[in-house]
């Protein structure tokens, strides 16, 4: 059986950085996206076991809506939204998501989700 594979998607390179060496180190194989590129197409090529959402992608872009858009396609995938923001919380696309992390220095929490994702997805 293959590892499994997680998808970050974050518009700052240092958390993607960040969560790929990390995880990479606990065994995961990583894809990143920096949320530019049709998320739909990022998803269908890199395939991943789950997937962690920033919800604040620079100017233009919000994790939220592209939770929506995987959503559309794909109920079943776990997505671990990511944020340094609490506020997501009453915003009610963000139901659509099975986890739920505020970014921080210490990884434990994210990869504890992580580790929840993957028992859900049958890993």
């Amino acid at each position: 059986m293959s590892q499994p594979k997680i998808l970050v998607v974050d518009d700052e390179k240092h958390i993607r950085m960040l969560y790929r060496e990390e995880l990479e180190a606990d065994g995961y194989t990583v894809a990143t996206s920096d949320g530019e590129e049709d998320i739909l197409d990022v998803v269908a090529r890199e395939r991943p076991t789950i997937v962690i959402l920033d919800i604040k992608l620079g100017v233009n872009r919000s994790g939220l809506d592209l939770l929506q858009e995987i959503r559309t396609k794909d109920q079943q995938i776990p997505v671990i939204l990511s944020t340094a923001y609490d506020s997501f919380q009453h915003d009610l696309k963000s139901i659509a998501a099975d986890y739920y992390v505020v970014k921080s220095v210490d990884l434990t929490e994210l990869k504890d989700k992580v580790r929840m994702a993957l028992n859900k997805a049958g890993s």
